[in-house]
Order: C-alpha cells, then sequence, then structure tokens
C-alpha cells in the first residue's frame, strides 16, 4: 500500500513513536507498538475459518472479512496502526477460589468491563494524537472490523499462540488488545516473527470440548467462552456435559500456559479488580434476580453482555457440568 502524502504531511510527523509509546504506559498499558495499515499476511487463514462455520452465529465476521483481511479500508484515510496492551490479571481471590459446588467467571469479566476502563484510556490516546497533528485517530476494542491479534503481532508485540492468543515474551497473555488508526507517520516497529510454542500443546490438551481443531485454529461453536457469551439458544449437551463449571468465559487455555504461569503478574488497573458477586457458590443467584436489579448489578460489568437470561442458562449448566 502506498504511503498517502498531502499539504499536512509536515503536520503529521509532530509526534515520534517514542513519545506515542511514552504517553500509552503513562495511560497505563503495558505495551504499544506501531504498524502499518498493508493487508495482513495468511488471510486466506480467515476465508478457511469461516467457510468451515467456526465463527458460528457471530455473522458480524463475514460482513467484516473484507476490511479485517485489509486493515487499511477500517479508515482509509490512516497509515498506521498504534496497537496496545491492557494487563487485566488477578490472582483468585478466596471467594471466587473454584472448589467443589462453585461455579466459575472468566478473569477479565470479574470487575468493571473493559469496554469502559480500557477503551476510555484508548480514546484518550486518539486524542493525544489529534492535539500533536494527527487528522485521522480513531480507537478500536474489538467492536470494529480490525484483526488486532494480527496487528499486535505485525507491531512487534508477541506471537500468536497455538491457542489462538497473543503472547508477549516475559508477561504471558492475559491482556486485552486495543488500537489507534492514524495518519501520523509514526516510525514502525520491527514484527514479531518467532514462535515460542515449542513442542508444547498444554492449551490444546487441556480445552475439555477439543475446541481447538488444529493448532491457531479454533472452531468457536466449540469454544466453552463462545456458548456462554455469543451462543444463542440453548448450550448443546455435548459442550454444556463439558463445561467444568465455567458459567461466563473460560480461562482454561490461558491458565494451564507456561508463559502466563511464569510471567503473569497482577494489573495496576483498579476497575479490572474481583468483586464480591455474582456468588459463585449460588446455584440461583440469578434465576431469583429481576431484570431491573440485574441492570444495577452488573450493568457495568461484562456480564451484561448476553443479558439476565442467558445468564441463568449458563449458571444452570455449570452447576450441571459440576454435577450440582
Amino acid at each position: 500500500m502506498g504511503e498517502r502524502v498531502n499539504q499536512s504531511e509536515s503536520q503529521r510527523h509532530m509526534l515520534t513513536t517514542s513519545q506515542v509509546k511514552a504517553k500509552a504506559a503513562d495511560l497505563g498499558f503495558i505495551a504499544c507498538g506501531v504498524t502499518t495499515l498493508d493487508p495482513i499476511p495468511h488471510a486466506e487463514h480467515l476465508d478457511r475459518w469461516l467457510k468451515s462455520g467456526y465463527a458460528g452465529n457471530m455473522r458480524y465476521i463475514h460482513r467484516q472479512a473484507k476490511k479485517r483481511k485489509n486493515p487499511h479500508l477500517a479508515e482509509v484515510q490512516a497509515n498506521r496502526a498504534i496497537v496496545v496492551l491492557d494487563n487485566y490479571y488477578y490472582r483468585e481471590p478466596t471467594h471466587q477460589t473454584p472448589h467443589e459446588g462453585r461455579v466459575k467467571v472468566a478473569r477479565y469479566a470479574r470487575g468493571e468491563d473493559y469496554h469502559r476502563s480500557t477503551f476510555d484510556r484508548i480514546r484518550a490516546l486518539a486524542e493525544y494524537l489529534k492535539e500533536g497533528g494527527a487528522m485521522t485517530a480513531r480507537p478500536y476494542l474489538d467492536t470494529g472490523p480490525v484483526q488486532e491479534r494480527e496487528l499486535a503481532q505485525r507491531a512487534g508485540l508477541g506471537w500468536i499462540g497455538k491457542n489462538t492468543m497473543l503472547i508477549r515474551p516475559g508477561i504471558g497473555s492475559w491482556f486485552f488488545i486495543g488500537c489507534v488508526l492514524t495518519d501520523l507517520m509514526l516510525q514502525i516497529d520491527p514484527p514479531f516473527t518467532t514462535d515460542h510454542c515449542g513442542s508444547c500443546t498444554r492449551c490444546l490438551d487441556a480445552c475439555p470440548t477439543d475446541a481447538f481443531v488444529e493448532p491457531r485454529m479454533l472452531d468457536a461453536t466449540r469454544c466453552i467462552s463462545y456458548a456462554t457469551i455469543e451462543q444463542k439458544g440453548s448450550i448443546a449437551p455435548e459442550i454444556a456435559s463439558r463445561m467444568e463449571g465455567w458459567a461466563f468465559g473460560c480461562d482454561i487455555c490461558n491458565e494451564v500456559c507456561p508463559w502466563n504461569e511464569r510471567f503473569a503478574v497482577e494489573s495496576a488497573v483498579t476497575a479490572f479488580r474481583p468483586r464480591q458477586e455474582p456468588d459463585t457458590a449460588d446455584p440461583s443467584c440469578f434465576a431469583t434476580m429481576s431484570d431491573e436489579e440485574f441492570a444495577a448489578r452488573f450493568a457495568d460489568t461484562p456480564l451484561a453482555r448476553p443479558g439476565l437470561a442467558r445468564m441463568r442458562r449458563n449458571w444452570r449448566a455449570a452447576f450441571d457440568s459440576l454435577g450440582g
């Protein structure tokens, strides 16, 4: 893709990549990289994934496929992607420690919705770019037609592991990925080209629903996260019986990753700190809850996405999978 040049070129050189990275660090992001908006390599993998039906009812990915394969189409005035990582890891609090009779909620969903905390800070980074001369600075956080993991790898932030998660050396994979698409002609970072998974298959072997068709190829329709968040209607019995107590999302392939076991550190973002609810030992937690109470307690958390009806479904299935 050719670099766009116009009368504002000198203005768009005002900020440097090092200044942008320093601002990202000030905003609490644990890493930042810059890359181009050239078409992603291996775009055929997305085509094969969609054609195989592995996206399930996530029809929006089909609609966004062209832009996902060519990030420049997501924001035609932009030439660069500034990619940031936001650590959300917290150790298991006492009240959430899994044991017999207690269901589980994915770590990222135990505090405030990251679409609030993380996106607010990505938007602040975009505003900083505009103040520094950018005419275009559009923030994204998994709500648009952007392949964040591929951009992150190309921006030098890590490699895509066998569980399809981006893994960063010395950190692991407990983080959100966001980006800002901009017209600032920032110096780009070299891509991360090495694979540090080696012969390890712990993430693939640990998946209770056999959701991984092959390394780096996930059948979302067999994934517990998909079943408890994206799945409409009832959860397929063969998936529900293997949920191992997961009532919202699933952390198994992250938990068993040696990079996380060795390098994970707790987040400095207080918004991600686990709350005392829902009560994961109470089978009737959502069954007795009104819509108004659900909204009051969980509207600012990821649990609001599936809504009360599906959380009731998830809770029943999770306890049933424990034999409860």
